[in-house]
């Protein structure tokens, strides 16, 4: 029988990156591509989506070897109202993931190590793995400190084939960070996002144009990016479990039953995604948010989270030697309904917890949240400008994606 893998690139089976790949004493991988680019083969455009694996509690445990291969949990108190941030592999085979309260963290795990976040330890590793990123073009859209796409179409260096663009970022990254990065090359960027996570950690898939239809036959519909348990659920109920499935229905079904979202799932379902890599523009903002796994209907594990954006926002900025005054609350609940709520300061805020008492009032006054069920929240701060440089305040959406465009990047 021919596996999934096999069945992506005939002839060439797709290859997985692992540990074992490497050269011994080069730290480098040693990797042949599984299918080389030849001239028969159209690519409309090249995306790579890069994702670092496990990123806080991977440079946890990089920077601590009494850490390595133990389940580390970086996040908040587990004994108070803590939140979970990043859990290493370890610590998620026992069901730990991003947005869970730490508590029930440690009921899953009680031997899980507790590790504070270093937001500025980790902004500095950031750094590095976007300059190496920029190395190979200036289209570069940073989605997170862990997490952005590439457009390679046109690549600064002349090289075609986006799999060995993608193997030497994965081969830079390690080199400089000590750090491993899952890859996905894919003509665009949903394509991209679901490849990166189809072998981590350290994986590294392509899904090249004659292969997307064979790729998305048997996907888990809960794989598209946006679709969480709720939406999975009503799809399910449906008789629709794979995007194959999802994509042999009629939009105008789909509109019927999902609204506007039902136009995007029948496009997803076919691999159809138009958007564009969007270069990072300095001076248009600094914000952070995440899509949790499971919604979250109570408000304690979203102020930890804001506490937790507003330090990393204000270190990432203070670094940078900039700072904000508007402070932008971002709100997705359960049912899709997206909004967001902002206040400008008169001064620069002095420290992070200025930063996020602005923050948790705007998100307990001026949104439904703890009364709805929260499946994305955001933080960020706009008006930016040099430190001590006081500049005319433009009052900005600093998430002026459209919905369906967050849902997909999966931020």
């Amino acid at each position: 029988m021919i596996s999934k893998k096999e069945k992506l690139c005939p002839g060439a089976p797709m290859k997985r990156i692992t540990n074992s790949n490497r050269s011994a004493g080069t730290g480098l991988i040693s990797y042949k591509p599984s299918c080389s680019i030849n001239e028969n083969q159209s690519w409309p455009r090249k995306i790579i989506h890069i994702d670092m694996d496990a990123f806080f509690a991977a440079v946890e445990q990089r920077d601590n070897p009494k850490l390595i291969g133990k389940p580390v949990v970086v996040g908040g108190d587990p004994f108070g109202r803590g939140v979970v941030s990043t859990a290493s592999y370890e610590a998620r085979k026992f069901g730990i993931h991003s947005a869970m309260p730490a508590a029930q963290a440690r009921r899953l795990c009680p031997q899980a190590i507790f590790v504070k976040p270093h937001f500025e330890k980790y902004h500095e590793v950031s750094v590095r793995v976007m300059s190496i990123l920029h190395q190979h073009t200036d289209l570069v859209e940073s989605i997170s400190l862990d997490e952005a796409y590439l457009d390679v179409t046109e690549h600064k260096f002349g090289i075609h084939d986006p799999e060995v663009i993608a193997l030497l970022i994965k081969q830079n990254i390690l080199a400089v960070t000590k750090l491993t990065a899952s890859a996905g090359v894919a003509p665009n960027l949903f394509l991209a996002k679901v490849a990166s996570d189809f072998n981590k950690p350290d994986g590294l898939t392509v899904i090249r144009p004659d292969q997307i239809t064979d790729f998305l036959e048997n996907l888990p519909v809960r794989k598209i990016p946006g679709v969480g348990p709720k939406t999975e659920a009503r799809l399910l109920a449906l008789g629709i479990k794979t995007c194959g499935e999802l994509a042999g229905v009629s939009a105008s079904f789909l509109v019927e039953k999902f609204g506007k979202t039902g136009r995007w799932l029948h496009q997803t379902a076919q691999g159809i995604d138009e958007r564009e890599v969007e270069p990072y523009t300095e001076s248009k903002q600094y914000s952070t948010e995440e899509t949790f796994e499971k919604n979250i209907t109570t408000l304690p594990p979203l102020r930890a989270k804001l506490e937790e954006y507003a330090e990393h926002i204000y270190c990432g900025l203070k670094e940078e030697g900039r700072m904000g005054r508007t402070v932008v609350v971002k709100v997705k609940y359960h049912d899709f309904e997206l909004i967001t709520r902002s206040f400008t300061l008169d001064h620069e805020p002095k420290n992070w917890r200025e930063i996020y008492q602005i923050a948790r009032e705007l998100l307990e006054k001026k949104t439904l949240a703890g009364k709805k069920p929260v499946r994305l929240l955001g933080l960020g701060l706009g008006s930016l400008h040099e430190i001590g440089k006081r500049e005319k305040v433009a009052q900005r959406d600093l998430f002026d994606q459209s919905e369906l465009l967050t849902e997909m990047k999966g931020i």
